[in-house]
């Protein structure tokens, strides 16, 4: 009798670790895909990253963070499918990913940072009227 009772902490201890083990990759998978979370546009949404300007001036002047203008340059990463005209039919979008773009200066809805893994870079989700230019 007393190898049996030997061998059930053995086993306890052994299910204990394993569930351990499990729960900490079950966190780690979490962690990777809201990494790596991938945002898709829909209707006539455009999901652009905010090109950063200078922090420098030519003439050796640095502007802080919170005197700088918010940018009204991006680049488009994803394009939703286009908007639906009056009888259904899908309007194609004027802008593909890849694209340098102008948009109206206080347009869209931000995306909340670490969303898409980067926590210093900013992304706007805009909707296609509000693009202003696209740069060649």
């Amino acid at each position: 009798m007393p190898a049996k009772t030997a061998k059930a902490p053995a086993k306890k201890a052994r299910t204990t670790k394993l569930a351990k083990t499990t729960k900490r990759v079950r966190t780690a998978k979490k962690a990777k895909t809201a990494k790596t979370a991938k945002l898709v546009p829909l209707g006539d949404r455009i999901l652009t990253k905010q090109v950063r300007q200078d922090e420098v001036r030519a003439s050796g002047l640095v502007i802080p963070d919170t005197a700088r203008e918010k940018p009204q340059i991006g680049e488009v990463l994803a394009v939703g499918p286009g908007r639906l005209d009056d009888n259904g039919k899908r309007m194609p979008m004027d802008v593909k990913a890849g694209d340098r773009v102008l948009y109206a200066k206080y347009t869209g809805q931000e995306v909340p940072r670490g969303v898409l893994g980067a926590e210093d870079e900013e992304f706007l989700v805009l909707k296609e009227s509000d693009i202003l230019a696209r740069l060649g």
